[in-house]
C-alpha cells in the first residue's frame, strides 16, 4: 500500500508540474499577443507643449519592439534639395513615412522625434507644428527635441528629423 500511494502521489506531483509549465507558455504566449499601446503624457506643471506640436514623454511598456530610424533630410530619391523649408520638412517627413511603412509601421507608431533645424526661428516653428498637425490630427504627438543647428550634413539642407516608433 505504500508503494502505491507514493506512486499515486508521484503522479499527482507530475500533473501539477506539467499544469503549471502548461500555463506559464500559455500566459507568455499571450503576453507577446497583448502589448499595451504607448501612452503619450504631459503632466500637470510642465507647460503645455501641444501648441507646439509635441509631448513630454512617450511612456512605451514592455513587450513592444523599437524600430530606431535614423535622420531623414529633405532630399528626394535622387538626392536633390529644394532651397524652401517648407518643401524640404515635407519630403523629410515623406522619406520618414518610407522608413516607417518599410517596417510596417505609421506615424501613429511614432514615439521620439529629434528635430534639426538650420538657422530656427518662429515662421519654421510655426510650419513646423502645422505639417506635425497633419500628421497626428489627434494631437498625441510623439516626445520631440527641437535642435536649432547652423548646418547639416548637405550643403542647403534644411531640416533633418531622426524617429524611434513602436513595433506592437
Amino acid at each position: 500500500m505504500n508503494g502505491f500511494l507514493r506512486r499515486n502521489a508521484l503522479i499527482a506531483l507530475l500533473a501539477l508540474a506539467l499544469a503549471g509549465s502548461l500555463f506559464i507558455i500559455f500566459k507568455s504566449t499571450n503576453m507577446e499577443k497583448e502589448t499595451k499601446a504607448p501612452a503619450f503624457i504631459n503632466p500637470p506643471g510642465l507647460y503645455d507643449p501641444a501648441p507646439n506640436a509635441y509631448s513630454h514623454i512617450a511612456e512605451v511598456p514592455a513587450g513592444n519592439t523599437l524600430v530606431l530610424i535614423s535622420g531623414q533630410g529633405g532630399e528626394t530619391a535622387d538626392g536633390n534639395l529644394v532651397n524652401d523649408f517648407r518643401a524640404q520638412l515635407r519630403q523629410s517627413l515623406s522619406n520618414l513615412d518610407t522608413a516607417l511603412k518599410s517596417q510596417g509601421l505609421a506615424f501613429s507608431d511614432v514615439v521620439k522625434l529629434t528635430t534639426l533645424i538650420v538657422d530656427h526661428n518662429e515662421e519654421k516653428l510655426k510650419i513646423f507644428t502645422e505639417e506635425s498637425l497633419r500628421l497626428w490630427p489627434d494631437k498625441k504627438f510623439p516626445a520631440n527635441t527641437l535642435i536649432p543647428v547652423p548646418r547639416l550634413a548637405l550643403d542647403g539642407m534644411l531640416v533633418e528629423i531622426d524617429a524611434t516608433a513602436v513595433k506592437r
